[in-house]
């Protein structure tokens, strides 16, 4: 393609895959950038709710609450969670331009998380129904924790490579 009269040569081709790929790593880094402390709380806090509302609407008996109010407050926290993530996500791409993605990180990370973490969760509320020990909702209900806390300070610590 000319340009004025002009032809590309090999440096110019050099240039504008050098400008390329710097557009790319900065939407990398962007897209690396950590979730908003106040998301990051509240996706923590989610998680580690989860367990323990699952436990107490799937317990052969009333435990705590009746099982009917458990399925309410699953319903509700899910409602309120999806709310303040699209009010992050879209907050997010408009000051920035990129959507956070998980596809950033090494999949080593993310493939776990994606099949353990719901095991997790899931999981300690069957064992909670079948043993009748709320170890197992506790349990289950730190380690999502501890598993949200450890990707926000990877995502902070790729953000720091990247940026």
């Amino acid at each position: 393609m000319e340009s004025n009269g002009v032809r590309p040569t090999p440096e110019h081709a050099r240039a504008a895959l050098a400008d390329a790929e710097q557009i790319r790593a900065s939407a990398a880094a962007l897209s690396a950038t950590p979730w908003p402390n106040w998301f990051f709380i509240t996706l923590t806090l989610y998680i580690a709710a989860l367990p323990i509302t699952y436990g107490g609407a799937m317990a052969d008996a009333d435990w705590l609450l009746p099982g009917p109010v458990w399925l309410g407050v699953l319903l509700a926290i899910t409602a309120v969670y999806g709310a303040l993530f699209a009010v992050a996500a879209r907050s997010w791409r408009n000051r920035t331009g990129v959507a956070l993605r998980l596809d950033v990180l090494p999949k080593r990370a993310t493939a776990p998380l994606v099949v353990g973490l719901p095991v997790v969760l899931v999981g300690a509320a069957f064992a909670f129904r079948v043993t009748g020990w709320p170890g197992w909702l506790i349990a289950a209900s730190l380690i999502g924790a501890a598993v949200s806390v450890g990707f926000h300070l990877a995502f902070v610590r790729l953000h720091r490579k990247t940026a």
